[in-house]
């Protein structure tokens, strides 16, 4: 304590504050009186401490100041934790985007009644009939532009096939060819109308007949390269047989050979297509056919096959001296035509019911009235002139829908 009567503490604070606490001890009411003044320099302070002092040392009192610490402030460390760098990505390069050709359909008109097919051939599946005057989306051509690929909802990826000789286009456009074509494809186009067999050869069963321009997918070859292979819906396994004299098609020599029943039996050596048979001077071989067991008997449907075609021989006075061939029609409206190689001494008639209705002319085509109700035949005949004559005959039949 100091001569004054006032007691100081003071101690020095980590960089903290502090105040004093000052108090005046007055005998007169034995009893200190605190004062506390909060240590900063003002001449506020000052002036108020001296009125205090003055008036305590008149009343006889002591003054006593305390120090008191502050409570030492706690001492904050801040780490900062820097962020990740961020990585920036790789720029990205824009791919250019090509146009895609785009096919616009062309409006086409049926010009009478038709049938859409799955494939462009007559012996395809018939998805359906157009009537005439009946409007469709053409979107493509077959490699001989004798077929149309419209739009058919009910077809294979919503497309199938029409005849171009009953579908005219609305306007003259060109047509992309699609679907089978002659370059670098197995692909066939068939010349005329010809039987389809179940094996490579004549003396196998005719299972259907494929009109001219009718475009057939290749599938093999036999040994000689004589017969080909094709994919036919109503052949065994799915398969038929073609005379390749009456076929236009490229790659034959890459075809696989093929054996009577089917098997793959390895791949030739190329061979050329033989050129169509020629008439030879030697008898007809009997076959024994007669009007009440003709050589073939065709009924044709406006869902199934729609025409057909039979090729034989006949010879007299030797030989098999006539030829017989039956059919039914759906249609009232029905084409015929014979053509004829040989001596050319021949008689060849219509029937109708058994009753001759027209005689036929060989190089002639003829349109008649038919009876779907009716039965046909067409009676072919040598002629005998005393020396030997041979006629190799084909007959076509056709029903216009």
């Amino acid at each position: 304590m100091s001569a004054s009567g006032a007691e100081e503490r003071s101690s020095s604070l980590r960089g903290g504050a502090r105040y004093r606490r000052k108090a005046v001890f007055c005998p007169l009411i034995k009893a200190k009186v605190p004062v506390v003044i909060l240590d900063y320099n003002s001449f506020v302070k000052q002036k108020f401490f001296s009125v205090i002092l003055i008036a305590a040392l008149l009343a006889g009192c002591k003054f006593q100041v305390d120090v008191i610490e502050a409570p030492t402030p706690i001492t904050v460390i801040a780490t900062v934790t820097l962020l990740p760098s961020v990585t920036p990505l790789p720029s990205l390069t824009r791919i250019p985007i090509f146009p895609t050709s785009t096919i616009v359909p062309v409006e086409a008109v049926a010009s009478t009644q038709v049938n859409v097919r799955a494939e462009p051939n007559t012996a395809s599946e018939v998805l359906g009939v157009l009537p005439p005057k009946s409007r469709v989306q053409v979107i493509g051509k077959d490699s001989g532009g004798n077929w149309w690929q419209i739009q058919y909802p009910s077809g294979a990826d919503g497309k199938a096939w029409v005849a171009t000789e009953f579908v005219a286009l609305a306007e003259a456009r060109e047509v992309p060819v699609v679907g089978a074509s002659l370059n670098g494809g197995n692909d066939a186009v068939i010349q005329q109308q010809l039987n389809v067999r179940s094996g490579p050869g004549t003396s196998f069963n005719s299972i259907g007949t494929l009109n001219a321009q009718d475009v057939v997918t290749l599938t093999g070859k036999d040994a000689n390269g004589a017969w080909l292979q094709i994919n036919f819906a109503a052949g065994p396994d799915g398969k038929g047989w073609v005379n390749a004299a009456f076929v236009k098609a490229t790659g034959v020599e890459t075809l696989p050979i093929v054996g009577d029943a089917g098997q793959v039996i390895g791949t030739g050596a190329p061979v050329d297509t033989p050129l169509p048979p020629q008439p030879t001077v030697a008898p007809a071989p009997l076959d024994n056919d007669s009007a009440s067991a003709p050589a073939i008997n065709v009924t044709l449907t406006s869902s199934g096959t729609r025409s057909f075609q039979y090729s034989s021989d006949v010879s007299s006075p030797t030989g098999d001296a006539e030829d017989w061939i039956q059919f039914k029609t759906f249609s009232v409206n029905t084409k015929l035509e014979l053509e004829c190689t040989g001596s050319g001494s021949y008689i060849a008639v219509l029937l109708q019911n058994n009753t001759v209705v027209d005689n036929l002319v060989c190089g002639k085509i003829i349109l008649f009235l038919t009876d779907p109700s009716a039965v046909y035949a067409v009676h072919f005949v040598s002629s005998p002139t005393g020396s030997l004559e041979y006629t190799r005959f084909t007959v076509r039949v056709e029903a216009i829908p």
